[in-house]
Formats: C-alpha cells, structure tokens, sequence
C-alpha cells in the first residue's frame, strides 16, 4: 500500500490548475486507489454552478475519478508513464448526492481492465460515507510525441470595399 502527496501527483498527472482534481492519494494496491478531492468555493466552477448555490458539476466529479484512474494506471503500469490518458467513454454514471464546497470527495477506484492502449477503471466517489457518484471510465492511452498542437484557424481575407 502506497500514499502520494501533491507533488508526487504533479509527477504523475499532466494537469494543472484549474483542471487538477486530486489533491491526495491514501492508497495505492496492484489494482485499486484512494484518493482526496478537498472541494473549496474557490473554484472557478462555483462562480456560474450555482449562483447562490454552488454545487460542483457531475462533470468535474467524472474528471476527478478519472484522474484517480490515471494515478492508479500510471503507477501499476510503468509502460504508460510518458503517455496521454484520454477519457474515451463515460458508462453507467450516477450522481447520487449533490458536492458542495467544504465537502472532501473520497475517490475508490478499482482497475477492471488494462491493455496496451486501454484501461477501464469503475469507481465510487463518496462524501462523509455516503454515495455521491459512481461510474466506469475508459481511457485511451496515446504517446505524448505522436500528438500535435491543434492547426490554427484559417485566416479568412477582410472583403475590400469599393
């Protein structure tokens, strides 16, 4: 069983502020993971979901499990250290409990599949013991080298007046 601080994240996970969602990983097994999303009404989500009433977007919990998985993958897999993990499919997501900040989201994920450029990984995110949200990811592992910058738009020519 294996804990990681935040700067061991920062080795393992490319994502940066405002996108990191994990702030401590408990444990580590050959095939689990634990780990801490301290929820904060600093946030940038919380200025527009909700006004008056912020709640954290089941997208951003999806994001944070996924992260989970990547920790989990990254570090029972060495072979994919170095790469991209792209969230490939989202299955059988439930919210079951709204996430509000001051809330500290506990994040058990479980390894179900890994293949050389696939890992699928179904987990459970909690608050105070209870379920907020459960689902399975799949992401696709791609080599960092083989991606490249998005084209820039095309410049469109300013009509002439005559």
């Amino acid at each position: 069983m294996q804990s990681l601080d935040i700067q061991e994240i920062l080795e393992l996970l490319p994502h940066r502020y405002p996108m990191l969602l994990v702030d401590r990983v408990l444990e580590i097994t050959e095939d689990s993971i634990v780990g801490i999303k301290n929820v904060t009404f600093n946030e940038p989500q919380f200025t527009g979901h909700f006004p008056g009433y912020p709640v954290m977007p089941g997208v951003m919990i999806i994001e944070a499990m996924a992260q989970t998985a990547g920790i989990l993958v990254t570090t029972v897999a060495p072979h994919t250290r170095g790469k991209l993990m792209f969230l490939a499919s989202v299955e059988e997501a439930k919210f079951r409990k709204p996430v509000v900040p001051g809330d500290q989201l506990r994040i058990a994920m479980k390894l179900i599949r890994l293949k050389t450029t696939v890992a699928k990984i179904q987990g459970v995110a909690t608050v105070d013991g209870q379920v907020v949200a459960e689902a399975t990811v799949m992401c696709k592992l791609i080599d960092r080298a083989s991606q490249t910058a998005p084209a820039a738009p095309a410049q469109v020519a300013e009509p002439q007046l005559a």
